[in-house]
Formats: C-alpha cells, sequence, structure tokens
C-alpha cells in the first residue's frame, strides 16, 4: 500500500513539474489523435449526411456496413494498415510505417465508421423536421447537406467528441503500425502498456491520470453541448 502511495505521489509529481518526456507523449498523442479526428469529420460528415438524406442502389447496404465498422476490432485495422505500408505492400514505397502519419491513418480508419453512423442518425432526424420547409423551397442536395450540417452542428459536436475519446484511449492499432517508439512513435496508451510491464508505475499512473482528466473533460463538453442542443431545438419547434 505504501509502494502504491508514493507511486501516485511521483506521480503528481511528474505532472506538476512538467516532465519533458511526459509531456512529449502527451503532445504526441493530442496531435494524432486530433488529426485523425479532423480527417474524420471530413470524411464522415458529408458521406453520413447523404447517405442520411438520399435514395439510391445499396443505401441500406452502406447503413449496415457503417454500422457494423463501428465495432471494428483495432488490431485488425492496425494489421490492415500494417500491410498496405510495410515494404511489400502497396503503399510501401511511402516509407510511412512506424511514424505518426500511420498512426493516423489507423485511428481515421478506425473513426470515420463512427463518425458515418452516428452523423447519418442525426441527421436523419433533421432532415425529418425540415422535410416540409426543404420541399417548399426545392432545395437541391448540395444546400439541403450543407444547411442540415449546420443546423445539427451540435449534435455533431457530439459525434466528434465520441470519436476524440476512441481515437485517444485506442492502443492495438496505434501499437503495431506506430511500433511504440521512444521520442517518435509512443503515444499515452502505448506507453502505459511499456511502462507497466517494465515496472515503471509511475511514468504509467501519471500518463493514466491526464488520459482519464481528458476523458472527463470530453465527457463535460458533452454535458454542456447536449443541453444547448436541446435549446435550439426547442427554438426551432417554436418557430415553426
Amino acid at each position: 500500500m505504501q509502494e502504491l502511495s508514493s507511486s501516485f505521489a511521483i506521480a503528481f509529481s511528474l505532472i506538476g513539474t512538467l516532465d519533458a518526456d511526459l509531456f512529449e507523449i502527451v503532445g504526441l498523442s493530442l496531435r494524432v489523435s486530433l488529426s485523425a479526428v479532423g480527417l474524420s469529420l471530413l470524411i464522415g460528415l458529408p458521406v453520413g449526411a447523404a447517405i442520411a438524406i438520399g435514395r439510391f442502389p445499396g443505401r441500406f447496404s452502406l447503413i449496415v456496413i457503417s454500422s457494423s465498422l463501428m465495432g471494428m476490432p483495432p488490431v485488425v485495422v492496425g494489421l490492415l494498415v500494417y500491410l498496405a505500408l510495410s515494404r511489400a505492400g502497396p503503399f510501401g514505397v511511402l516509407g510511412l510505417l512506424y511514424t505518426p502519419t500511420a498512426m493516423v491513418i489507423a485511428q481515421t480508419l478506425l473513426i470515420t465508421p463512427i463518425v458515418i453512423a452516428l452523423a447519418r442518425q442525426t441527421i436523419e432526424d433533421l432532415n425529418s423536421e425540415y422535410a416540409e420547409y426543404f420541399a417548399s423551397l426545392a432545395i437541391g442536395l448540395g444546400h439541403r447537406v450543407r444547411t442540415l450540417l449546420w443546423e445539427g452542428r451540435h449534435g455533431l459536436l457530439t459525434v466528434g467528441l465520441a470519436g476524440f475519446g476512441r481515437a485517444i484511449s485506442e492502443v492495438g492499432a496505434v501499437m503495431i503500425v506506430g511500433g511504440n517508439i521512444d521520442h517518435l512513435t509512443r503515444v499515452m496508451t502505448t506507453a502505459i502498456a511499456l511502462e507497466t510491464s517494465k515496472g515503471d508505475l509511475e511514468l504509467a499512473m501519471a500518463l493514466g491520470i491526464i488520459l482519464m482528466l481528458l476523458a472527463l473533460a470530453v465527457n463535460l463538453l458533452l454535458f454542456f453541448v447536449r443541453p444547448a442542443d436541446q435549446v435550439t431545438k426547442k427554438r426551432t419547434a417554436a418557430s415553426a
């Protein structure tokens, strides 16, 4: 028990003194995860909106596939990206394996199905509410997508936060494609796994504390975003 208390004390000391190695790992984790979330939103929001609004052959299949891929095992994604970026793979010539870019690619593939599925549901609900309005003005598909993305911005922010929560806590895929290389591809989750196996509990605990604080921050943002979204819906209903 005393050893555990001592480890916690050292962990908080590392955080309080802004330990360089600790915050290098945290900084890389944030850069990789935020980059992956940004790319996922750029891809997933328009695709999710198009699936929600459009009526075309194969739409149901896309809905089923995107929903199924939400639970895709990270290690499988990591393996597929590894095979694609390895020297024998189709993109091996780019030399991206064991780099932060490879980690961003893996996380983007993990998060994008989540963004597509959640955005589709959000936009589909909004599209039903605005259906008569759009029909009366004969608004085109492109304008309709932009309007719904803007009107659903609070709900879509929740989608982005959900994607960030998945990305920042992911370990399997980034371990495979990043290699957990010190000062290059070591992020919080892979560092926690490594330091725990080495018995260096102080650094692992410090990283765990920061990871939990980030999770708490995401949940607090979700708490404040949801009421704002509800207020927007009430105002829209009242004006209608």
